[in-house]
């Protein structure tokens, strides 16, 4: 079994930044599920996301027109194959994080965020992660312009990927993304 392939995108402030790589839009396509964690910035990029026809769960971020506030709410959650993943966009501060999102989705294998634009990935001793996928379009102080992947699978913790999606596109060297 491959698992459930969640892509996950946040950031995306369209349509001043541009639009999506299309590396991201070849990921986005191949995936069970979409997870964008907030600031899409206008209502056309989130028609379209939902017209790529693949199942999405989004959250509104702090930078968005009316209709994208209307249309999504400020916290989501998806399950896949047994395990639920909760979505914000903003995580709060660094310190105590990890703790404070566990408590703010109770029960959850992972939670997604967005904001900072900055890929991370912390793990808890028990498995417990959180994830942030930085931006496809615009990556401040990023290196590179990414997105993530969360391979779910029954009874296994999930396995994250992040893909940088400029050239040249493809998994993102763990160096870049803070632990």
């Amino acid at each position: 079994m491959r698992g459930v392939r969640i892509a996950v995108i946040s950031d995306t402030h369209a349509p001043r930044r541009g639009p999506l790589p299309a590396a991201c839009i070849d990921r986005l396509r191949a995936a069970d599920a979409i997870v964008h964690a907030g600031d899409w910035s206008d209502a056309a990029t989130l028609s379209w996301v939902r017209g790529l026809g693949v199942p999405l769960v989004g959250v509104h971020g702090n930078v968005e027109e009316s209709a994208v506030r209307a249309a999504l709410p400020a916290v989501a959650e998806l399950e896949a194959a047994g395990l639920r993943v909760g979505v914000v966009h903003d995580a709060g501060p660094a310190a105590g994080r990890v703790e404070r999102l566990r408590r703010r989705f109770p029960g959850t294998a992972a939670v997604v965020f967005g904001h900072s634009h900055i890929p991370l990935l912390q793990t808890a001793p028990d498995g417990f992660l959180i994830l942030n996928p930085g931006s496809p379009t615009d990556r401040r102080r990023a290196p590179r312009h990414s997105m993530a992947e969360i391979v779910m699978e029954p009874a296994a913790l999930p396995r994250v990927t992040h893909w940088a999606v400029d050239d040249p596109p493809g998994p993102l060297d763990p160096g870049p993304v803070r632990r």
